[in-house]
């Protein structure tokens, strides 16, 4: 006899597809639909994309090292890693209930410093190797 949480199982392992090529189809899909969702339904998400597609250029653009190019333009994507993972546990805080629960407060609140970090660590990034090469 199979209980529920056998089923729900089942279910998610079916989700994940086959293995090999068509795994990575999949899970290519998988991330495109997300980041469509995130456009579609985050703010932020959209505002730190513009910024990126500005910066990102600029990065390539600026005549500094190619180590240097390569941390302003990781900082940037790492901001908008934190900020798709923070999105994430948005949802899922917000699929179990909408009412504010101290847990639920506390997972989002983390998720929220988590994106402050990455914002300061890449405007510090930026801060420092523009000033070191174009000030100092």
């Amino acid at each position: 006899m199979h209980d529920a949480s056998d089923h729900d199982a089942a279910d998610s392992r079916a989700l994940k597809g086959r293995r090999g090529l068509q795994r990575v189809r999949n899970a290519t899909r998988y991330s495109i639909d997300g980041l469509r969702e995130a456009w579609s339904n985050e703010d932020a998400f959209r505002q730190e994309l513009a910024l990126a597609a500005l910066m990102i250029p600029l990065a390539l653009w600026l005549p500094v090292a190619l180590v240097e190019k390569i941390l302003l333009i990781g900082v940037v994507l790492l901001v908008l890693i934190v900020e798709l993972l923070n999105t994430a546990i948005e949802a899922a805080v917000d699929r179990d209930s909408l009412e504010i629960n101290a847990l639920g407060k506390r997972a989002k609140d983390y998720g929220s410093a988590a994106v402050m970090i990455a914002l300061l660590l890449a405007g510090g990034t930026w801060t420092a190797i523009l000033l070191a090469r174009f000030v100092f």
